[in-house]
């Protein structure tokens, strides 16, 4: 989003088999909702992969990395940090905080993302341990909403750079057109 530095969602941990779609749904949730990149453990190939092929058809920009270790990209982090999860403080009471520090400064904000349980450094370590909802909630739900209020709803009318494909609003049904089509 043009008014904010880099916004970068790190997700912390992936087990292969049991959370390949969430680890997915976390990128492309984190693409369609206006983060810039997303950093995934290197054990998550196919979720990188289909954060590729989305971001070439349906545009950018966008980004999908894999690293070795996801909580050392949080420890070195230089920029604010946003830890989501239920235990945190409710997002209605810090998001104000949180845009402002983002908007004001030059550093990128780092958005986590947990998954398996998450070492307690990482809830010392953030700026903001910010709760959607105070009650077991998935990962993708929190950062969805974190994300719309970060932004103010303003993603939702973002223009998509270089999409070979567009989706085409409508009542029923579905249709998705190529761009030079639409």
């Amino acid at each position: 989003m043009e008014q904010f530095p880099e916004v970068v969602v790190c997700r912390l941990g992936h087990r292969p088999g049991r959370d390949d779609r969430m680890t997915t749904h976390v990128g492309l949730t984190a693409r369609a909702l206006g983060a810039d990149r997303v950093i995934f453990p290197d054990n998550a190939t196919d979720a990188v992969e289909t954060a590729e092929d989305i971001t070439d058809r349906f545009g950018g920009p966008f980004t999908a990395e894999l690293v070795e270790k996801p909580a050392a990209v949080v420890r070195n982090w230089e920029g604010p940090i946003a830890h989501l999860t239920m235990y945190g403080e409710p997002v209605q009471t810090v998001e104000s905080e949180i845009r402002s520090t983002v908007t004001e400064g030059d550093d990128p904000l780092l958005v986590v993302v947990g998954a398996e349980k998450v070492p307690f450094e990482m809830y010392e370590q953030a700026d903001w341990n910010v709760g959607v909802t105070n009650q077991p909630h998935s990962e993708i739900a929190g950062l969805a909403v974190f994300l719309d209020r970060l932004f103010d709803g303003d993603e939702l009318d973002r223009e998509w750079v270089d999409a070979s494909r567009k989706v085409v609003p409508k009542e029923t049904g579905k249709l998705v057109l190529p761009v030079s089509e639409e």
